[in-house]
């Protein structure tokens, strides 16, 4: 609220006219009316909320827009439920949603019948100030508002001093002590130093309180004002007219305390909301506000990142941010791209490598190529997801947002039940009982207690790469029992590992024979040639390949001869058996079916011997390749169970494959050859049985049983982000996130109950000590604002990083583990080589 009041600029409004008057009059439409300006704080969407193709943006008034704006003046559930009424009695407003945490607004409205001046025209009157999310200028308005509470807290701790200076000789002179004249002279010099803190600290206070009043609502801030303005009333009174009813006792040191202590705490709060919940804010941030665009005559100038289309290049200096996906068409750098994979190490990126929008370039000047804006980009989708998290109210926040109003109604009745009991005793202080009752029992910890907690987790996890896409997930991660992971792309990865090699008696040893192989498939990209190659490693330049011919799908010949001279020059055949023609057998000779043996796939190593025409096949070799685990699969999975949660598989593969990668995981309960009608029939079994269950797949083709367990995850590198019907969407390709998950979001929820509990206690206690007069105003403000203050702090545990799983699965992986996940599967590789058949 501050912020917008200290000169910060304004933006053009419209006043709030009917649709078809804006449709007509160009004076109504503003600076934000211009559709070109949409999509710096929005996106074109379904009415639903998800995204359109790149061909909406062409004609923006043809689609329904879905926009994030950043609330001023806000402090409470109830302001929040305040702003979405507002929002929602506007016409052509499709939904609104008020997250009272981040202080952040998500719109979804229709520009045929409503302009972003009109809803933000319904905000302004309803009290509020209502600011485009990614505008220039929202960062240099936070700046002065934590400014200006600053100030505010500065001014009041200073005054506070002051008076409590010239109350002390109150509470410390005997009777006859003090002369009349002295009291009556220090209780002026308190009204006075009073004068600055009323009128300037509390000045968020009586806004607010003034606003709801002239809105007919009530919100936290209504109590607070009222107590703070009755106890200056009240000692004013008293120092006017010493001998009047209100004149026994004046009060400024009480006030100037308790506005100190409330000041602390919500400058205290804000430092530590915008550390943690305020983290989404620095994403949209992320991107550059301009750019330099090549242009026509071959000169670099500066334009604005929304004017990017595809097919532009750009320049990207050293230190910024790539404002779109593209590839490089001239020079190398290095790029942080934590924001997308939740790793620091920077990336190598050539010329001709891919860059994505948000990820900053490190090192040096880079010529782009745009290939993405927008809302098409992985940073957009990376963006909507944490947005759409960020706005979401999980159950027990929609309880206390509820209960917001009716409570702040029942504290105004019990203060002034309260101020009724004692006035016929002392009317001043039968009117100080009803201060500290105002202001002790305002339920700003009730409030924060949930989405402070879940928003610091849904940080926390972002970090770490693992983003949440529903943040109702988080609560009902932490009550899962049951975990299924999907084989393929999850348990497994899209390459193949070699498993067995099987020699034929041929004369060459396993080395020779692997050596050989890895010739051949040195020249093919088949999953099967490349696993061949990893597991034979460097070339070393034994066997030189000509002749080299391909049949896709089944396999290669070439000509080989061996610089060694130990074997002869030959013709040589690697793929299928039907490609090398061995699959007669002599009688007595040893059998290899195709899937037998443990394998998932057998690539044969023959040898042609005869006359073209007549030529014969002899097989030399069989390589058995098996889908290649995970590294940290196995390691995951002992987390999992060591955390008490059942652990299954559900796979669409062969049963044999299935049962084979289950033994290498340590899953026990596997089953194979599952439709996707088969998986949400299983699941929905276990949940009929009474469990609770998670899913973890790769979101190809586990949509409905994604959408049909209690929660799920998703690996974001398989679909586009949003089209994920997971809860969660794992950026990094590990599984070692999903395990730690599952215990930061029962530390969360652990630690949401003991915020609400807190609160609940807290008031139980606070509210009969002032109501009976035991407890003074100064003390009430100071249990208001160390209340909110502990929640906040309780939930800022959350930020310190992701717990350690049982079993060892950490955030960091062990050097082995980082390994497997960057690609170097050698060590993999060769514990399959020596493997006997699963």
């Amino acid at each position: 609220m501050s912020m917008f009041r200290s000169g910060a600029p304004e933006i053009p409004v419209a006043p709030v006219v009917d649709a078809s008057e804006a449709a007509v009059d160009p004076a109504a439409v503003s600076l934000l009316d211009d559709p070109q300006e949409w999509l710096g704080f929005g996106r074109p969407c379904t009415p639903s909320g998800s995204a359109l193709d790149a061909s909406a943006v062409a004609d923006p008034a043809s689609s329904t827009w879905d926009s994030h704006v950043v609330l001023d003046g806000m402090h409470c559930a109830a302001c929040a439920l305040t702003i979405e009424d507002a929002l929602k009695s506007v016409p052509g407003v499709l939904q609104a949603d008020v997250s009272a945490a981040t202080r952040r607004a998500r719109v979804v409205w229709q520009p045929g019948r409503v302009l972003p001046s009109q809803w933000m025209a319904a905000v302004r009157s309803a009290g509020y100030r209502a600011v485009p999310a990614m505008d220039a200028f929202v960062r240099g308005q936070r700046l002065v508002e934590s400014r200006r509470a600053l100030w505010r807290w500065l001014v009041a701790g200073f005054c506070m001093m002051q008076v409590m200076m010239y109350a002390w000789p109150a509470y410390v002179a005997q009777p006859g002590d003090l002369s009349q004249e002295m009291e009556t002279l220090l209780r002026w010099a308190s009204w006075v130093i009073s004068l600055p803190v009323v009128f300037f600290a509390c000045g968020p206070f009586f806004t607010s309180a003034l606003r709801d009043v002239r809105q007919r609502q009530v919100s936290m801030d209504l109590p607070v004002a009222l107590g703070m303005g009755i106890t200056f009333v009240v000692s004013t009174a008293g120092t006017f007219d010493p001998n009047g009813i209100f004149g026994r006792e004046v009060y400024f040191d009480s006030l100037t305390m308790f506005v100190f202590f409330l000041l602390t705490g919500r400058w205290l709060e804000l430092r530590l909301r915008d550390r943690t919940a305020g983290a989404l804010e620095a994403v949209l941030n992320r991107l550059p506000d301009s750019v330099e665009r090549l242009g026509a005559d071959g000169a670099f100038t500066r334009v604005a990142v929304r004017r990017l289309v595809v097919g532009d290049t750009v320049r990207v200096l050293p230190g910024e941010a790539f404002p779109a996906d593209g590839t490089i068409l001239k020079g190398s750098t290095q790029a942080d791209e934590a924001l997308l994979t939740g790793e620091s190490t920077p990336v190598h990126k050539p010329e001709g490598s891919a860059v994505t929008a948000g990820s900053y370039n490190l090192q040096s000047s880079v010529e782009v190529r745009v290939e993405c804006v927008g809302a098409q980009t992985r940073f957009a989708q990376i963006v909507a997801l944490m947005e759409s998290a960020g706005l979401q109210k999980p159950r027990l926040a929609q309880l206390a947002d509820r209960i917001a109003k009716p409570f702040l109604v029942a504290v105004l009745l019990a203060a002034f039940a309260a101020a009724a009991w004692w006035w016929p005793k002392d009317p001043g202080h039968a009117l100080m009982v009803a201060v500290a009752v105002l202001i002790v029992t305002c339920p700003c910890a009730l409030s924060l207690a949930t989405p402070v907690a879940m928003l610091t987790a849904a940080g926390t996890l972002a970090r770490q790469g693992v983003l949440v896409r529903n943040l109702q997930g988080l609560e009902a991660l932490a009550q899962i029992d049951t975990v299924v992971f999907d084989k393929t792309g999850t348990l497994t990865r899209d390459a193949m590992a070699l498993h067995t090699v099987r020699l034929a008696g041929d004369g060459l040893d396993r080395a020779s024979a692997l050596s050989l192989a890895a010739a051949l498939a040195r020249q093919s990209l088949h999953p099967a040639s490349r696993a061949l190659v990893e597991a034979a490693g460097a070339d070393d330049g034994r066997w030189l390949v000509s002749h080299l011919e391909e049949q896709a799908g089944l396999g290669l010949s070439a000509d080989v001869q061996d610089r060694t001279g130990q074997c002869p020059p030959r013709r040589v055949r690697l793929g299928s058996a039907i490609h090398a023609g061995v699959m007669a057998r002599e009688p007595g000779a040893t059998e290899f079916a195709e899937g037998a043996d443990g394998a998932a796939l057998w690539v044969v190593l023959a040898e042609e011997r005869g006359e073209p025409g007549h030529a014969q096949t002899l097989e030399m070799a069989r390589f058995g390749l098996v889908e290649d685990l995970r590294a940290e699969a196995a390691m995951v999975v002992r987390a999992l169970a060591d955390a008490g949660l059942s652990v299954q598989m559900l796979s669409g593969d062969r049963p044999e494959a299935v049962q084979r990668v289950a033994a290498q995981a340590g899953i026990t309960e596997a089953r194979g050859a599952c439709m996707p009608q088969d998986k949400l029939a299983a699941l929905q079994s276990l949940q009929a049985q009474g469990h609770r269950v998670a899913m973890v797949g790769d979101g190809l083709n586990d949509g409905p049983v994604m959408a049909g367990a209690h929660v799920s995850f998703a690996f974001g590198r398989a679909v586009p982000l949003a089209r994920s019907r997971a809860d969660f969407v794992v950026l990094r390709d590990s599984l070692t996130q999903v395990p730690q998950a599952v215990l930061l979001a029962r530390k969360t929820l652990q630690i949401v109950r003991q915020n609400l509990w807190w609160a609940a206690g807290y008031n139980a206690l606070c509210v009969p000590l002032a109501v009976v007069g035991w407890m003074p105003a100064w003390l009430a403000g100071l249990g208001m604002a160390l209340s909110s203050l502990l929640v906040v702090l309780n939930a800022a545990r959350l930020s310190k990083g992701l717990p350690e799983a049982p079993g060892g699965a950490h955030g960091d992986p062990s050097p082995s583990i980082s390994q497997a996940a960057g690609g170097s599967s050698s060590a993999a590789v060769s514990s399959f080589q020596t493997a006997e058949p699963a």
